[in-house]
């Protein structure tokens, strides 16, 4: 008998789709604030930076709440055995993300040089950690964490410290630099552009081999290799393979590649944990399959009709956003400069241009 029904397949699918879109998206965000100071030399080419990603970080971040909210109600057992058991893990990445953000709207209310280089620091520290611990977080839920019958998380902060899982954190990290590398590369211009090539170059066949090793052993780690898996786990491989060449020769391919990369590695570890919710690592009679984690058919079929009339709006808005602020940026941009919208072109903002202000 199968442990899950239609409806909970496709919530299940539509969450990973959420998930996916959230690393895609926020990946290069991340990356983005952890090489803050590595691409930026000045206080212009920082604003650059921070500029680059201004009009779109937390339009990406929305993927993060939907994920979580959808979680909550289409799978509420689910929600409550991973909260309750990673809630220290997730407290971290919230407070990260909360100074992270904190430190986009308050890097340039003062111009003191200590007051700008703590902001930049706390932007780092807080891009850093949630791309180390959301690949340790997901790589505990695929591997499986000490629950018991009751469906309660038994271990501790350390417990979900092994070494699997902070290859998996390590693998993350790595790919969002990487990532959030090409991205400065096709965003910026001038020196920073420069800088963010050099970088990713570096960064990116870095990233391949954590990436490839942390999928290997997903796949040795499986009673039976599972095809699926076994099959994003190949594409991932070979996107990364080709991102590390494209890097330093074409910044467009290359950031396509690593988007592909980010997704397949996102979906060999769900088609993995596929038809489970929850591994326990004490028994396997107390994973949590879908089914036993899952609201009633009702609610599912409330929220796919919900989710059927609006996700087409909220990505044509997501999409329009990044159509009107897709040109690059550069130190040279900033004389003016107070808020993103001054960095639309002149027919799209009505008046002349901040180049050179």
């Amino acid at each position: 008998m199968k442990d899950y029904s239609t409806l909970q397949a496709v919530w299940f699918v539509l969450i990973s789709v959420l998930w996916l879109g959230y690393f895609v998206l926020e990946g290069f965000d991340f990356g983005v604030g952890m090489l803050m100071r590595a691409v930026g030399r000045s206080q212009a080419e920082r604003r650059a930076v921070l500029h680059s990603i201004g009009p779109i970080w937390d339009g990406n971040e929305v993927w993060l709440i939907v994920a979580g909210g959808a979680t909550f109600a289409a799978f509420p057992q689910w929600y409550a055995t991973l909260f309750s058991g990673f809630y220290l893990a997730l407290f971290l990445i919230l407070v990260a993300l909360i100074v992270r953000n904190v430190g986009f709207e308050f890097w340039g209310k003062q111009t003191s040089e200590a007051w700008r280089t703590g902001w930049e620091w706390a932007i780092m520290a807080g891009s850093f950690l949630p791309a180390l611990l959301w690949g340790v977080g997901w790589a505990n839920i695929v591997h499986g964490v000490p629950i018991d019958a009751h469906g309660e998380y038994t271990g501790t902060l350390f417990t979900l410290l092994n070494p699997y899982a902070l290859l998996g954190g390590a693998a993350t990290a790595t790919l969002f630099l990487a990532h959030g590398a090409i991205f400065l590369s096709l965003k910026t211009a001038g020196a920073v552009e420069e800088r963010a090539r050099a970088i990713a170059a570096r960064a990116t066949p870095i990233a391949a081999v954590v990436v490839i090793a942390f999928l290997a052993w997903t796949l040795a780690d499986q009673d039976g290799v599972e095809a699926a898996s076994a099959l994003c786990a190949a594409g991932a491989a070979v996107a990364l393979v080709a991102a590390a060449w494209l890097a330093a020769r074409q910044p467009p391919r290359a950031f396509g590649t690593t988007c592909v990369a980010i997704a397949l590695l996102f979906c060999t570890l769900l088609t993995d944990l596929f038809p489970h919710a929850m591994i326990s690592s004490t028994n396997d009679a107390f994973s949590l399959t879908l089914n036993e984690a899952s609201s009633s058919r009702y609610t599912l079929s409330v929220m796919t009709v919900v989710a059927v009339l609006l996700l087409p709006f909220v990505l044509l808005y997501q999409g329009w956003t990044y159509w009107v602020f897709r040109r690059r940026v550069s130190a040279e941009d900033f004389g003016a400069v107070r808020s993103p919208v001054d960095l639309l072109s002149p027919r799209e903002h009505g008046g002349g241009g901040t180049a050179g202000a």
